[in-house]
């Protein structure tokens, strides 16, 4: 009965390896063997001298080993190994022949349907994974058999675990849904990090850099060169879009395109019709303002959508809504207006500015776009081009004489902003956008009457745009700069009570306002602080994040301790002793 439970897993293990189907005898058969013989030694013997490796120079070998204490098994064990790792090359180099390709390929497949039934044999296993690798068409009833085993899929090569995703979307999106998460997840920690070298801003990456990311690396090898894997991911971009309304998908979809434009995957990038206004868009990204050549082609690609063709519009909104393309927009659109401005000419006379105005309207309207699948470029509104850009220059040049006047004299005039400019920035996406890029732009040079004249009126924006995570993470970081100027009360009035403490019921608002404080603190008045603190202590409501950001800054600010003012050292030199001169 023991004899009989010990030879059992022998038995099922050989026949589920495939071997015997391959004519190669295993434990059933020398089970066999031994109940049917009168020499059992005898038996072992001859079953041994069948089934060794057949080397006639080897065998004088045998006896040696055996004087060393090698075993059978270690040693046939080992001689696999060699083999094994042989025969791989030998397929390695099988691939590598470009001339006779067809012959390879005929070769490859003979050898994978001999191969294929020891593919659940541990030893021999890497072997028919590395065969698998280098088919381009796998037989589906191989591919079936290794979906029907989760240790085989895990295992697989990601060449072979393509041929199963291309007809198995879930599993194809089970697959990609944690990178896509994680991506979400990085683009948070870099807008929300209170690491000193984020504290710049999250546009200061060059496009090259950021598509180098391990998401983009990961997704790129999955897709490889297949465009229905290429294709399915922006399906789930688009839908993750419609679902979050979160434009870091909106940043993926134009990185992952230009990662593959990099590594020259011409099977995707001649089939992708934004494949060439993105590679144009992204080099404008990379020197941050669309020159007067760079629009001409970008305006030729727009135009050079056909009827029929419209649902690229849908695509080409998105990659406009990436917050890289809003930024090279937005500030872009700014130059013009003051370079207008010193031009004394009019809003509508500019053919360029009209091209970023309209790249900017399809941008912001990329979400309404998809999900009403209406593939339709929206219409240039009247009022924003003849009311609110003229209301834009004009604020310019106040804002321009104000601060000239304020360094000539201490007396100066804080003009009103209209309510047709207040009203635009409601109604009107791009007047949002382009009043916000104002803001960063005064901010930037520290012009404090401008941003306080300005400031309160983000507050309400079209769809709350002004409060989007990427343009609230740029206005911190600039407003960063200018910690010095917190120590005014009227200041500190103006960018906490009547902007940030507004809207801080918003928990992204709220996070980069705690991470302003975090820079900030010092520069910053005790009652204003304490203030600040009682005002921003989060309650249950608010997330975990929220809760250990607090408590971070509170930890801070408890352990600061401003640096000694040092007493200016004693001058020792022989001058000090000279009597000084009588007046004239």
């Amino acid at each position: 009965m023991a004899q009989k439970k010990s030879t059992e897993p022998v038995v099922q293990t050989a026949s589920s390896t495939g071997l015997t189907d391959l004519g190669i005898p295993g434990g059933e058969q020398l089970r066999e063997a031994l109940s049917t013989c009168t020499d059992p030694i005898r038996a072992i013997q001859e079953f041994q001298d069948e089934n060794s490796i057949l080397l006639p120079s080897l065998k004088p070998a045998l006896p040696l080993l055996d004087l060393h204490s090698v075993n059978r098994f270690d040693f046939h064990g080992s001689m696999v190994e060699r083999l094994k790792d042989r025969l791989m090359q030998q397929v390695s180099s099988l691939v590598s022949e470009k001339d006779t390709d067809a012959e390879s390929k005929a070769k490859l497949e003979a050898m994978l349907e001999k191969c294929f039934l020891t593919i659940k044999n541990p030893t021999l296993r890497p072997v028919v994974m590395h065969v698998m690798k280098h088919i381009n068409n796998i037989p589906e009833d191989y591919l079936k058999k290794l979906l029907e085993d989760p240790n085989l899929y895990k295992e697989s090569a990601t060449e072979v675990k393509r041929q199963i995703w291309r007809n198995n979307q879930s599993l194809f999106g089970d697959e990609v849904s944690p990178l896509l998460s994680q991506y979400i997840k990085e683009k948070d920690t870099l807008l929300f990090s209170l690491e000193p070298a984020n504290s710049n801003n999250f546009f200061t990456p060059a496009p090259k850099s950021r598509r180098q990311g391990e998401v983009v690396q990961k997704l790129m090898h999955m897709i490889g060169r297949d465009v229905k894997l290429y294709d399915m991911v922006l399906q789930f971009l688009r839908t993750l879009f419609l679902r979050t309304r979160n434009v870091h998908y909106c940043t993926l979809r134009a990185e992952l395109l230009m990662a593959l434009h990099d590594t020259e995957v011409h099977e995707i990038c001649s089939v992708d019709p934004c494949h060439k206004f993105t590679w144009c868009l992204d080099a404008c990204i990379r020197e941050r303002f669309i020159d007067a050549k760079r629009a001409r082609e970008l305006q030729g690609f727009l135009d050079g959508v056909k009827r029929g063709q419209e649902q690229v519009l849908g695509d080409l909104s998105m990659i406009l809504c990436d917050p890289y393309a809003v930024n090279t927009v937005a500030s872009s659109s700014l130059k013009v207006l003051q370079h207008l401005v010193a031009q004394e000419s009019l809003p509508r006379d500019s053919p360029e500015l009209s091209l970023l105005l309209r790249m900017l309207s399809l941008g912001l309207g990329a979400w309404e776009m998809i999900d009403s699948q209406v593939f339709k470029e929206p219409k240039p509104d009247n009022e924003v081009i003849t009311k609110f850009l003229p209301a834009l220059m004009g604020l310019m040049v106040e804002d321009q004489v104000r601060l000239v006047t304020k360094k000539l004299t201490e007396k100066h005039k804080n003009s009103s902003i209209p309510k047709t400019f207040t009203k635009s920035i409601r109604q009107h996406g791009i007047a949002a956008i382009l009043t916000l890029y104002y803001l960063y732009n005064v901010t930037k040079h520290r012009n404090k009457d401008a941003i306080t004249h300005i400031i309160p009126k983000m507050t309400d924006t079209h769809n709350d745009l002004s409060l989007e995570d990427p343009f609230v993470h740029l206005l911190v970081s600039l407003l960063i700069s200018m910690a010095d100027d917190f120590s005014s009360e009227d200041f500190c009035t103006a960018v906490f009570d009547n902007f940030f403490l507004v809207v801080a019921s918003r928990e992204g608002v709220r996070r980069h306002l705690l991470r302003l404080l975090w820079f900030l603190h010092p520069k910053l008045p005790t009652s204003r602080l304490t203030k600040l603190q009682t005002q921003l202590e989060p309650t249950k409501e608010h997330s975990e994040a929220v809760h250990k950001q607090f408590s971070a800054l509170a930890d801070k600010i408890n352990s600061y301790t401003p640096s000694p003012a040092h007493d200016s050292p004693a001058l020792e030199s022989p001058l000090m002793s000279v009597p000084t001169p009588a007046p004239l």
